[in-house]
């Protein structure tokens, strides 16, 4: 996989418009503030039946990345599951890169 868009990730993460941990990500879909969900394909089963089944019923696009190790170290933090992205044009961006 291209890893672009590790660099794009980190960008929306010191411009503030990241959200990392389950809930918080949950809670973020809900609202209809994230753009984008980008789960680690090491996720649980739970987790990752959680989150898809959110994202599916609010229409948030949710896209799954190598590990839990390499998306905490684009948002310059220890391993991470989930993050979701607040803004439109980090969202689009990463789409078109992961895709």
């Amino acid at each position: 996989m291209n890893n672009q868009w590790l660099s794009i990730v980190g960008l929306a993460t010191r411009a503030r418009k990241t959200i990392t941990g389950e809930e918080l990500v949950i809670k973020e879909v809900r609202a209809g503030k994230a753009k984008l969900v980008l789960l680690a394909n090491d996720a649980s089963a739970n987790t990752t039946k959680k989150l898809q089944d959110k994202c599916t019923y609010y229409n948030v696009p949710i896209r799954t990345v190598d590990d839990r190790y390499e998306l905490g170290r684009a948002i310059g933090k220890d391993a991470r599951v989930s993050v979701a992205i607040l803004d439109d044009g980090f969202a689009k961006k990463l789409l078109t890169m992961l895709d």
